[in-house]
């Protein structure tokens, strides 16, 4: 039976990813209840299924924008609807089946029991992993640690992860910044500089292939270019931060 919460949901964001936002959404709700998703734009027809799926299932509930605005765009929308329904946290997970539904009553119960911080997913890659994307993000790892003076993110990149919605919305609706692929590793940042504590916990990772229906909208050139500006940006924050987070460092080493 899948476990019923009136604080954390789940929170799907999804563009243009076919009938595997479809398994994805009926394996989270095998496991968990509410399950949320924020279409973003797609053109795939899957807001019509989803919307025929929640008029017959009280449990999942689909909001649909009409147009594609980015990821971290359609997480706002989630959060911003959690907060007025009075939810206190959501987990997010891809739209694509790469995250494992079966590991959020684990991230959730971690996120009870710890309310005050963000629960981030470190994944477990299989062979199916691209080594170019795999070896990538340990660059984007080593900044963001560096950037929080090794606060504690074990993975900047991965989407499967359980927010307190407030702190997180507050970070958001003050920035211009943190709307599409930039989003996830951002918020981590962020959050650690607002004070939020992450928590690690391991969850595996797969990549379908096309043959699969596997989707992927990552491109290298746009996608690394604009982590690289974001980088930038988190890192003029780090230097005006930096007395700060000595001093919590260093009040937490104490």
């Amino acid at each position: 039976m899948p476990a019923i919460s009136h604080s954390h949901l789940v929170l799907i964001p999804s563009y243009n990813t076919g009938t595997k936002v479809i398994e994805t959404v009926h394996h989270a709700l095998a496991v968990w209840q509410p399950v949320w998703v924020v279409v973003d734009g797609s053109t795939d027809g899957t807001a019509e299924t989803l919307q025929a799926i929640a008029a017959q299932t009280p449990e999942l509930k689909v909001f649909i924008l009409p147009r594609n605005q980015g990821k971290g765009a359609a997480v706002l929308q989630g959060l911003q609807q959690a907060d007025a329904a009075g939810y206190t946290h959501v987990l997010t997970m891809d739209a694509d089946g790469q995250h494992p539904a079966d590991k959020i009553p684990e991230f959730m119960a971690m996120s009870i029991a710890h309310p005050d911080a963000v629960v981030l997913g470190k994944p477990v890659f299989d062979a199916s992993a691209p080594a170019l994307r795999v070896g990538g993000r340990k660059i984007s790892n080593w900044w963001a640690n560096l950037e929080t003076l090794g606060a504690g993110i074990g993975d900047s990149l991965f989407g499967f992860r359980v927010y307190p919605v407030k702190p997180l919305r507050q970070i958001m609706e003050r920035s211009p910044w943190m709307r599409r692929f930039d989003f996830d590793p951002e918020v981590a940042v962020r959050l650690c500089w607002h004070g939020v504590r992450p928590i690690n916990l391991a969850a595996p990772v797969r990549y379908f292939s096309a043959d699969e229906g596997g989707v992927s909208h990552f491109n290298y050139l746009r996608d690394n270019t604009l982590l690289t500006w974001m980088h930038v940006r988190l890192m003029c924050g780090f230097l005006l931060r930096l007395p700060l987070l000595l001093w919590r460092r260093l009040t937490t080493v104490r």
